[in-house]
């Protein structure tokens, strides 16, 4: 149908054309009530907006020399946000000199990993940044 068709037959019905899809051959319109197709779409976006998923991103931090009990009191912790939904950065911090135990920190971080490997996967190997090493943990779909 031609434009000039369309505006007079919405006209008639005291109604508007909507250009739904311009960019198709030939361009794809719609008569309705412009304020009502407003609402509706305000509506689909909110509806969309409040379905989507919010990542959270919990953070634990280590030293290089963390003892077992603080390092199984963390484990806990991390345990208890992955099962929660929620992602986990892992990190240890180096002060000083101690970065010369980065290895340590390493090896810290990858048996962080390992032990929780059946709650989560690796997103992001341990990679030192400046003063930190950092590896980021996130939880495994559930089946």
């Amino acid at each position: 149908m031609s434009i000039r068709d369309a505006l007079r037959l919405a006209d008639e019905m005291e109604l508007d054309l909507i250009e739904i899809s311009p960019n198709a051959d030939p361009p794809v319109a719609r008569i309705a009530d412009y304020q009502k197709f407003l609402y509706h779409q305000k509506k689909k976006a909110k509806e969309i907006k409040a379905k989507a998923v919010k990542v959270v991103v919990k953070e634990i931090r280590f030293g290089p020399q963390t003892d077992d009990h603080d390092y199984n009191f963390k484990l806990k912790h991390a345990q208890n946000f992955l099962q929660e939904g929620a992602k986990v950065k892992a990190y240890v911090f180096f002060r000083g000199r101690s970065i010369v135990f980065k290895e340590q920190g390493e090896i810290l971080l990858l048996r962080f990993a390992t032990d929780l490997e059946e709650l989560a996967k690796v997103e992001m190997m341990p990679k030192l940044e400046g003063k930190r090493m950092t590896m980021m943990l996130a939880p495994k779909p559930k089946k």
